[in-house]
């Protein structure tokens, strides 16, 4: 079984509590035999993947098979071309530099819901929207690789891993992959 869960803000990627005020997977009455397949962290939103079959992980995760993470990041400021293009050479964040990934701007995303508590505002700093594929997995990546090219990350939200697209916009919501939408996962 594969089930593809759009995780809320500061909502954990685990079933137990680790003291704070975080909320975890136990609360959307998922089924027991499941385990998520990576992490998303509290403060990230969208696709998070959960399976009760072994080996999930490696064909999905692991850098080697390329499968690409993307995602959708609300940036302080109009980033620039030559923003971008740094971006999508690969930046250096903790001592080393991050693989090349795929990057735009792109408009603001309609299909996505209104955060709560809501996303900063000031009137002063614009925001912009960008798509980013990644291509390795490393702790907080986008947002401190944002964060190094003067852009920081203020809302983050994966819309797919490899060619499976998120489909429900409903923060909580879940479903059971079909067998067809699970080929998806390993183009």
């Amino acid at each position: 079984m594969m089930i593809s869960l759009f995780k809320p803000f500061q909502m954990l990627s685990q079933f137990s509590c680790d003291g704070s005020k975080n909320t975890t997977l136990k609360e959307l009455k998922l089924p027991d035999s499941v385990h998520p397949v990576g992490r998303l962290d509290a403060d990230s939103e969208g696709l998070l993947l959960l399976t009760d079959e072994h080996g999930w992980e490696e064909r999905l995760l692991h850098p080697k098979r390329h499968h690409g993470k993307t995602y959708w990041a609300q940036v302080d400021g109009a980033v620039s071309p030559e923003s971008i293009q740094k971006l999508c050479r690969g930046v250096v964040i903790q001592g080393k530099p991050t693989r090349k990934c795929e990057a735009r701007v792109i408009q603001p995303p309609h299909c996505l819901p209104d955060r709560h508590p809501p996303v900063r505002f000031r009137k002063s700093v614009p925001t912009s929207w960008l798509e980013v594929t990644l291509y390795e997995g490393r702790n907080r990546q986008l947002r401190r690789m944002t964060a190094a090219i003067g852009h920081p990350s203020l809302r983050l939200v994966r819309i797919a891993i490899g060619a499976y697209q998120l489909s429900h916009w409903t923060p909580g919501s879940w479903y059971e992959i079909s067998p067809q939408e699970k080929r998806k996962l390993t183009r």
